[in-house]
């Protein structure tokens, strides 16, 4: 009965530091904070956070796991009436700066040359950073080619944006859209 409540216990210092941490929480930060006087498992930890998903099914809110950690969030259904309570409008994303994006989510690393050539147009500087100053891009290397251009790459803050645990979660580009973009790349 003391390891009922033990885990219990534990569940409830999981769920209070996930709330508290304003960012996603991974497993190791749980073992080596809050729960570091207990001296419990990292497998163990992780077996307590999936019971508390489960415990969140079927509210307004869900536990999820992001490539960043585990955080709390609203359950998306949820958002036509949750987005009421804030006044301001979502940002705006220009056309220019998804497609920056995207190229650089789904061919990175790649260097700002390879972004122009794909899209055929130049890339603002200020859209590389504005992505940079989100956390969303960051530079991993330079290319070994004359002039050694940055390689730009997407961060883990980009998934958590975008709830992404991995750039394998992004949504699969078709056929038709590959085909425009070579065809692009080709001219």
């Amino acid at each position: 009965m003391a390891r009922k409540n033990n885990d219990q216990q534990y569940m409830q210092i999981i769920e209070a530091a996930i709330f508290a941490f304003g960012q996603p929480m991974t497993v190791k930060q749980l073992s080596e904070t809050v729960l570091a006087e207990f001296k419990i498992s990292q497998r163990k930890i992780t077996s307590l956070v999936k019971e508390l998903q489960l415990k969140y099914e079927g509210h307004g809110i869900e536990l999820v796991q992001v490539a960043g950690g585990y955080r709390f969030q609203t359950r998306s259904m949820f958002s036509p009436w949750v987005s009421l309570l804030w006044q301001e409008k979502a940002p705006r994303y220009s056309r220019a700066m998804l497609e920056t994006l995207a190229l650089i989510a789904y061919r990175q690393p790649i260097t700002r040359g390879e972004i122009e050539q794909v899209r055929g147009v130049a890339v603002s500087s200020n859209i590389i950073r504005s992505l940079q100053e989100r956390g969303w891009v960051k530079v991993v290397g330079h290319k070994e080619v004359a002039g050694r251009p940055a390689l730009f790459a997407t961060t883990a803050s980009f998934l958590d944006y975008f709830g992404l645990q991995c750039l394998e979660d992004l949504p699969q580009v078709t056929e038709q859209l590959a085909a425009q973009a070579e065809k692009s790349t080709l001219n």
